[in-house]
């Protein structure tokens, strides 16, 4: 491991949070000026009405950090940009999406197909870049092993079944104040450590970005938050972490370091499925599961807590399957 790589890392991390940091405090009186006002579900916990009218959208903000500072670092870290590409592009249907919700009340955004074709669309053009491009080989290393996949032909609708379902994985885990915040920026700081450890460290200086920008987030989206991240937010970190693990060969390590992310789309799943099967019957007291835990008496910052700790501990666990 270089050391300028490390130095490029430490830097990228310093200037995510200190950009998100300084421009944080005025873009809030901004978006609340501009009715931009989280509008709370009805059948959510009761903990959380209080939380409608707080301004979301906030992800514009980190979004904007993560792009300045990969753009320093572009030239000499080219595979910065496909990943960076695809966390923009979602970004962009989470911003079509939260629009549509806050601006023009439309409760639901997005119906779920226009915001599906959407996701396909900027997936299935990252997916065959990689495919085509003589820069990646299309493999996945299988945890705990030495052994790559190579899935060939199928490469393509693997990655698009695996980031579509990683990146509403981590929409739906944004649901707590801080939650997608800390879970993600512990992610993007075993990415950054991988890539690395990997040799090339090409995607040291947006996994460094994304980490310190959400650092600088949490400091007014921890609990009470200020500000939510808002689909813009959630879809750009989901696009992420699955772009990142695809350039690096790791997809197959999304169970481990982004369990988290799964379980929360899995648990929205077997609700749904459960509730129509059984003509109105619940496993979970609510879904995604984190909302399952605080009507179990959690309080949000424990959640938070345990579900960081649990990621980290996966993280560990991860690196160990390399």
């Amino acid at each position: 491991m270089e050391v300028s790589m490390y130095l490029d890392l430490v830097i990228s991390v310093l200037l995510g949070f200190l950009i998100v940091a300084a421009v944080m405090p005025f873009a809030i009186p901004e978006l609340h000026k501009l009715k931009f006002g989280q509008q709370v579900r009805d059948d959510g916990p009761e903990s959380h009405l209080k939380k409608q009218g707080t301004p979301t959208m906030g992800g514009i903000v980190f979004v904007l950090a993560i792009t300045i500072v990969s753009g320093i670092y572009a030239v000499r870290y080219p595979k910065i940009l496909p990943v960076l590409l695809l966390t923009v592009g979602f970004a962009i249907v989470g911003f079509i999406d939260d629009y549509l919700k806050v601006v023009k009340h439309q409760s639901e955004g997005f119906n779920p197909k226009q915001k599906f074709a959407c996701q396909f669309v900027f997936t299935l053009i990252f997916g065959i870049y990689l495919y085509l491009s003589p820069d990646y080989r299309n493999l996945m290393r299988v945890p705990f092993t030495d052994f790559y996949l190579d899935l060939e032909w199928f490469y393509v609708p693997a990655l698009l079944f695996i980031v579509l379902g990683t990146d509403n994985g981590a929409n739906f885990t944004d649901g707590i104040d801080g939650l997608a915040s800390s879970v993600t920026a512990v992610i993007a700081m075993f990415i950054a450590f991988v890539s690395m450890f990997k040799g090339d460290g090409g995607l040291v200086p947006i996994a460094g970005a994304v980490c310190g920008s959400l650092f600088g987030f949490l400091v007014y989206n921890s609990h009470p938050a200020k500000i939510f991240m808002g689909d813009t937010g959630s879809l750009a970190l989901g696009g992420f972490v699955a772009a990142a693990a695809f350039e690096m060969e790791i997809p197959l390590f999304i169970p481990f370091f982004a369990l988290i992310y799964l379980v929360e789309v899995l648990s929205v799943i077997i609700q749904v499925t459960y509730f129509k099967a059984t003509h109105g019957k619940r496993i979970f007291r609510m879904a995604p599961i984190h909302h399952h835990f605080e009507l179990g008496g959690w309080s949000e910052t424990k959640v938070v807590t345990v579900f960081t700790i649990i990621t980290i501990l996966l993280c560990l666990i991860a690196a160990l399957g390399m």
